[in-house]
C-alpha cells in the first residue's frame, strides 16, 4: 500500500478514552511527506502513574491542552480519508473509537496494522516479538523515542510502507 496514515495514541490512565498525545504520519506514493502531533487533555482527565511511567506524560504537560473533539476535528480534514494504520492497532482505534464515543463523533474505519501484517510476512521463530522496537531493530528503521506518539507513528509509517 502506497498512501495511509500511520497514526498512535498515549493515553494518561487505564480508560481507552484517556488520549492525552497523539501523532499522525501521512504516506503518499510510499514516501512520508507530513505528520502532525498534538498533546491532548485526556479524559477522564487523570494520570495514572504507570502510564506516565511509559511516555513521561502528566497533568502539567497536558492541563491547557485541547481535548480529543477539538483535536480530531483538526486532524480529520489532514486524513483526507486515507486508510488508517497502527502498530497494535485493536489498542489505537479502541482508544480513538471510545475517545469519539465520548464526544459523540463517528469513530474511523477499522486500522490496517503492521503487527498483525508482521506475523504474517515473517516466519516465526525469525524474531522474538513482533513488537514495534523488535521490528524496527529488525528491518533497521530508526526508534529513538519509543513511546512517544509521533515517533512511534513514524516508525510504523516506515513499517507500513514496508509490510504493508
Amino acid at each position: 500500500m502506497n498512501d495511509f496514515v500511520a497514526i498512535d495514541v498515549e493515553t494518561a490512565n487505564n480508560e481507552r478514552s484517556s488520549i492525552c498525545a497523539i501523532g499522525a504520519v501521512k504516506v503518499r506514493d510510499g514516501i512520508i511527506v507530513d505528520e502532525r502531533y498534538s498533546l491532548v487533555r485526556p479524559e477522564p482527565d487523570y494520570y495514572h502513574w504507570a502510564c506516565t511511567r511509559v511516555h513521561g506524560i502528566t497533568d502539567n504537560d497536558t492541563w491547557n491542552a485541547p481535548t480529543f473533539d477539538r483535536v480530531w476535528a483538526e486532524l480529520l480534514p489532514w486524513l483526507e480519508g486515507l486508510p488508517l494504520v497502527a502498530h497494535n492497532a485493536a489498542f489505537d482505534a479502541g482508544c480513538i473509537s471510545a475517545a469519539c464515543r465520548i464526544y459523540r463523533l463517528d469513530p474511523p474505519e477499522p486500522f490496517l496494522c503492521t503487527c498483525v501484517a508482521a506475523r504474517k510476512s515473517i516466519p516465526r521463530g525469525v524474531l522474538p516479538s513482533k513488537s514495534l522496537d523488535s521490528l524496527c531493530n529488525f528491518f533497521g528503521v530508526p526508534l529513538h523515542h519509543h513511546h512517544d506518539a509521533l515517533e512511534d507513528a513514524r516508525a510504523c509509517a516506515a513499517l507500513g510502507i514496508i509490510l504493508l
